[in-house]
């Protein structure tokens, strides 16, 4: 673990430092892909210290769900990271010392997400032999590990507010966004803490009622930016030649067509991950685990187990 974090803060503060070091040519996609590699940085630098001063021993079973769920979320991280920054900014830049300098963050990022995901294998192959199963390692808990980074990733291509502000219907699919977004974010905090217990209902009820509601959502927020953005009964510019900004824009950025592209297809994404989280849960009612909350909790009993063995 300790070389996998020497390494993990090697990577990502190699690529940090050589888009810094690229001045005015890093872009905004390299402003977005360093603002990523620092927050990886960061935190897998906290979680190294605190593993040296061990104060995780008074709740090992919240603390063996976080690491593996950080883990998670920094492999992905790094990854999009190095596909975006590769595709929609390496390339174009002119040949010369800031494109080799691109080239090798891109390299160092793509190093860092080898040894996020060697950790997580790690952590699951170490957790497995315990006993112990973590939330993210189990289906419902990888789809709400997706669904949550992917909403993340739309957030960042939304930071411009010239793609959706001047519509009303473009303002409703951010509103969808970050509606889905919140309770899945909520359904992870639960499960870390094993809060979802403490629920009036049953906790995967609970989850289906989430889930179809965001299905929803995503269904018209997919439908609504298609229309108002590729549609030209609506304004939009169904081909990429006619947008005007793509064709006088910089050459190593994103154009606006491109930005309305990308959300589109991470929208459609994301409400895929949604219907198979709404499928898992409906089977999971439907065989009659929604009245089962009452009943031990697997989880709920390794906690007690982990919690018994490092009390002195």
């Amino acid at each position: 673990m300790c070389y996998l974090h020497l390494s993990q803060l090697f990577s990502t503060c190699v690529a940090f430092s050589l888009v810094a070091n690229m001045g005015i040519w890093r872009g905004a996609i390299g402003n977005w892909s360093m603002s990523f590699w620092c927050v990886c940085f960061v935190v897998t630098l906290i979680i190294s210290i605190v593993n040296l001063c061990k104060p995780w021993k008074h709740s090992p079973f919240f603390w063996c769900n976080f690491s593996v769920t950080y883990t998670c979320y920094a492999s992905l991280i790094c990854l999009s990271a190095s596909i975006i920054y590769s595709i929609t900014f390496v390339q174009f830049l002119p040949y010369g010392p800031y494109r080799d300098r691109a080239i090798a963050a891109t390299a160092f990022s793509c190093i860092a997400t080898v040894f996020y995901a060697l950790e997580a294998v790690f952590l699951k192959t170490w957790y497995d032999l315990d006993d112990v199963t973590c939330y993210v390692h189990t289906f419902p808990g990888l789809l709400k590990v997706m669904e949550t980074f992917v909403a993340g990733v739309i957030f960042a291509f939304l930071s411009n507010t010239s793609l959706y502000l001047h519509q009303p219907a473009l303002e409703w699919c951010v509103a969808v966004y970050s509606i889905c977004f919140i309770p899945a974010a909520l359904a992870i905090l639960l499960n870390l803490g094993k809060w979802q217990l403490r629920l009036p209902g049953p906790f995967p009820l609970f989850q289906l009622v989430l889930s179809l509601l965001s299905v929803v959502l995503y269904v018209s927020a997919l439908t609504l930016w298609s229309l108002y953005h590729f549609n030209e009964e609506f304004g939009g510019h169904p081909q990429r030649s006619s947008d005007i900004g793509c064709i006088n824009a910089l050459t190593y950025d994103m154009c606006f067509w491109d930005l309305r592209l990308t959300v589109a297809i991470l929208t459609a994404i994301n409400l895929l991950i949604y219907v198979a989280d709404m499928a898992y849960w409906a089977r999971q009612v439907s065989v009659g685990t929604g009245g089962q909350s009452s009943a031990p909790d697997p989880l709920h009993s390794q906690a007690v187990s982990l919690q018994s063995s490092v009390s002195p």
